[in-house]
């Protein structure tokens, strides 16, 4: 796959609750106040067939999925977004903005389910062809705050991944720090138990440092 060193690819990461899509729609006005081309996209998603891979994947009634079947419906949906959305955008000179990308399945089937950060790191390698962000903002919120945000927003899509458990959202943000630690060359957590100002404050300092 064609190197795109010198562009700007984010990817915004966190558990249920973090706060993602108002942050990204911070991200967006920052990039309009610049006058800089920009694309926001999201994961599983972005792309038709993408979007059909994602109904099967959060579907609520679909509880008997496996979790490598899982993991490899999440790359097979990486892969199609990529190919048809994303390397497009870049060669238009755009800047692309993730709402998740690959660390969402490290962490939710690499960690969580149990099939091994590495394994799914390297058949995603393999789908994306060794495509990753510049810049990874891992929103960093505690599980039991996130889940409170969740119930209290009546317009949030709600998925099989929010009817879980405290634990198994405990278990996500333990998987992010251990993909921070291992990656921190890449990826920068982001306080987000904070203010959204705040939040937003402090992402804007880490893309000013990419841009």
């Amino acid at each position: 796959m064609e190197k795109m060193d010198h562009m700007l690819v984010i990817s915004i990461e966190g558990g249920e609750g973090a706060g993602k899509s108002t942050v990204i729609e911070r991200i967006a006005a920052y990039f309009e106040g610049l006058g800089r081309d920009y694309m926001i996209t999201r994961e599983p998603g972005g792309v038709r067939i993408s979007e059909k891979i994602r109904d099967i994947i959060l579907e609520k009634k679909y509880t008997e999925m496996d979790a490598r079947t899982e993991a490899m419906l999440f790359a097979a949906a990486r892969r199609q977004h990529l190919i048809e959305k994303v390397l497009p955008a870049l060669k238009q000179n755009k800047i692309v903005v993730f709402d998740r990308f690959v660390d969402s399945s490290l962490v939710y089937q690499g960690y969580v389910r149990g099939i091994g950060v590495d394994e799914v790191y390297d058949f995603n390698l393999f789908a994306t062809e060794g495509f990753l962000p510049n810049l990874t903002l891992y929103l960093d919120v505690d599980p039991a705050l996130g889940l409170q945000r969740i119930t209290s927003n009546p317009d949030r899509e709600i998925n099989k991944l929010d009817l879980e458990g405290l634990v198994f959202h405990q278990k996500v943000r333990e998987g992010y720090l251990l993909l921070l630690k291992k990656y921190p060359e890449r990826i920068a957590m982001i306080d987000a138990n904070q203010s959204l100002e705040n939040v937003v404050e402090s992402i804007i300092k880490q893309i000013e440092q990419r841009l």
